[in-house]
Parts: C-alpha cells; structure tokens; sequence
C-alpha cells in the first residue's frame, strides 16, 4: 500500500519532469552555437592580416522560441507537492528559459552575450588573476614527442574504443567538421563526435579518453538510469562541474599538463576579453601577440569565446576545475557529481533525491578516480594555489 501512496503522491512531480523532458530535447546548445563556416573563415581572416573579424553562420534553429517558453511557464510547479523539490524544479524553469534566450539569440550580436551573461556569468578579477597566475609557469617542450598530432579523426575511434573497454556502456562515434573543439560528447544522441579537420596527439588522446569518455559520456549513461530524468539533461550551473570534474579526470589519470591549464587560462582571459568589448580580432591580437600562441591556437580560443556573439562559457573549465579539486581534498564523494548533467550546489538536493528513491546512486564511476596518477608536482602547486 506504501508505495502506491507514495506514487500517487509524486505522480506530479513525474509529469513535471517528463514535460520538460520533453521540451529540453530540442535544446541541447551546442548543437546551434557551433559556426558552419569556421575553417573557411578562418582563412578569409588570416589573409586580412588578422584586421576583419570573422562573419560566422550557424545552424538554423528547429523549434519555436515562443511556444517552447510558453510552455516551460505553463509547468504547474505548485503541484509539486515536496517543497525542496518544487523549489528545485522552479530553479530548473528559469535555467532553461534561459538557455532557450540564449539559443534564439545565437548570431546577434550582443543580445546573445547578455543572454550568455545570465546563463553562464563572466570571470570575477580573481578568475583573471588565477588565469595570469598560471601562465608565469613554464610549458612543457612543445617538440616532445607526446605533443606531435598523428592521428586522424577516424584513426582515433580506436583509441577509444580501447579505452571504453573500462566501463559497461556503449556509444557510437561520430566525425563532424562544424566544431569549435576538437571533440566533443552529444548528450541527445550518447554519442562521441570527433572534429574531422583535427589531427590528434597522443597527449589528446590520453586527455580526450579521460575527460569525455571518463566523464562527460560516463554521466551521460549515469543520468538516463534514474526515475527522474532531469538528471540526463542537465541541473542549473552543471557547465562548472561537469567541466571541472572532466579536466580533473585528466589530473587524476597523470595527464594534466602546464600547456593544457595554460590554455584553460588562455580561455578565461578571452571570455574576459568580450567583458572589455573587444571585437574578435583583437582577442585574437592579443592571445597571439601579447602571449605568444600560435596563430592557430589563438584562433580557435578566439572562436569559442566570440561564438553566437560572445559565448562565455568556456571561464568555466578553469573554476570548475578548482572546485572539484578542492572538494576531492576535502575527502568528499565524486560519486555523487557523477550521478548524472548535476551541479555541486545542489550535493545535498542529489542525497534527498536518492534518500526518497527520485534517484540512484552513480552507477558507472570515472576510472582515473580510483588512484592519483598525477607525478607532475607544478601541476599540484598549482592546484592548490588557486585562489
């Protein structure tokens, strides 16, 4: 009889999260934000002596901005009879109101990096100072061979593969050519796409297993185990911590390099950058001239930070970093984090979950957790120098 009270009881709370189920299908960012046109505008860009800034295009939105906001608001919340989790769902109406701004202002200018602002926020002056913080560190030998790229898009699927042989759940592999990284995990379709222009590295390599694989696709598969499904589309703020808890993957499994926090700091000083309004080229001038990347590095940062109109995500994958890394510290439980799309603001909401049977433990756990494999003794002084 117990469980039947209990279900008729929750039953709106399921209903609730099975509408917006539904609704967050259309609206998975990437999937609009990404520019078309990105290598041949690369070129036109690099002609011009890095003077004109590049004119992307993007991906036309499939769904009706106005009907799907429509019937975001139209969520009977008060139905939900547990008030923690009324509240929780009523953070969850907002966060995705405000992606959908975001998705419908893609390409606009700066309506979208305010959209972007309120979605993802922008770095504080300590975010900053801890970006400059890292770049005083010296990189590793550029020419070693781990650094030198290899692997072709098609030729990396084995890697992977290998590498997934850890964990019971499978994927498939896609390459794409309209990318701004070099690979990236689609959480609608659980797949891996690979950016077909990219030739890969070993250090990658290692670096993309453990951080898409060992994370992104691990609470992918985590997320679709549990009753309620707003675990697989994403909780408010889950950008930070799940960025954070893949790059830690990365220190975890011995693979955290200088150059690679060196670029996670290049990212946060060109999301600054847009905060200043420079237009794109001049990030771009100031990534390449003021510290010394090459003009292809400096461009794709330069990308992800201008994209849609100024994306400012990517400031994120530096404080998520930190985050988790403190939290590790701590002795705290990474598995909860990896239960599903959650965000470390809400540990305590993701036990009640689980307490009330909303939710289950984390079934596939990133592998690089069990042991710190990390040798690299700067990488740690920095770690724990953050402030």
């Amino acid at each position: 009889m117990m469980k039947d009270s209990v279900s008729v009881k929750n039953q709106k709370l399921f209903e609730i999260d099975q509408k917006i189920d539904a609704l967050v299908k259309k609206i998975e960012m990437l999937n609009y934000v990404n520019p078309n046109n990105i290598e041949s505008e690369k070129e036109i860009f690099f002609n011009s002596k890095y003077l004109t800034d590049p004119k992307f295009t993007y991906p036309k939105r499939d769904f009706d901005k106005f009907s799907l906001h429509k019937e975001f608001f139209a969520l009977k919340i008060d139905d939900i009879e547990d008030e923690r989790l009324r509240d929780f769902y009523e953070d969850i109406i907002y966060f995705y109101s405000g992606l959908i701004q975001c998705i419908e202002t893609i390409g606009k200018g700066k309506r979208f990096y305010y959209n972007s602002l309120r979605s993802f926020g922008t770095p504080t002056e300590q975010d900053v100072e801890n970006a400059k913080f890292i770049l005083h560190f010296e990189s590793e030998d550029a020419k070693s061979e781990i650094f030198q790229p290899k692997y072709t898009a098609t030729e990396s699927h084995h890697f992977f593969r290998e590498y997934s042989k850890n964990y019971d759940f499978s994927y498939s592999i896609k390459n794409a050519t309209a990318m701004g990284a070099i690979a990236m995990v689609s959480n609608s379709i659980q797949a891996l796409v690979l950016n077909e222009n990219h030739t890969f590295s070993d250090n990658e390599i290692n670096i993309l297993t453990n951080h898409e694989i060992g994370v992104h696709m691990v609470t992918t598969m985590n997320g679709m185990l549990h009753p309620l499904k707003i675990f697989s589309h994403g909780f408010p703020n889950n950008e930070e911590t799940q960025e954070g808890l893949a790059v830690f993957s990365e220190y975890m499994s011995g693979n955290l390099t200088i150059k690679r926090l060196k670029e996670l700091a290049y990212r946060v000083l060109a999301v600054d950058s847009l905060a200043k309004g420079y237009s794109f080229s001049r990030t771009f001038r100031m990534l390449h001239n003021g510290y010394d990347l090459d003009r292809e590095e400096a461009f794709y940062i330069a990308v992800r930070a201008h994209r849609g109109g100024g994306f400012t995500k990517d400031y994120l994958y530096l404080t998520g970093l930190k985050k988790i890394y403190d939290y590790h510290q701590e002795g705290k439980d990474l598995s909860l984090l990896l239960t599903g799309k959650v965000s470390i603001e809400f540990v305590e909401d993701i036990k009640y979950m689980i307490a009330h049977n909303h939710a289950i433990h984390a079934k596939h756990v990133t592998d690089s957790y069990a042991i710190n494999k990390n040798t690299n003794k700067t990488v740690d002084f920095i770690l724990h120098n953050l402030k």
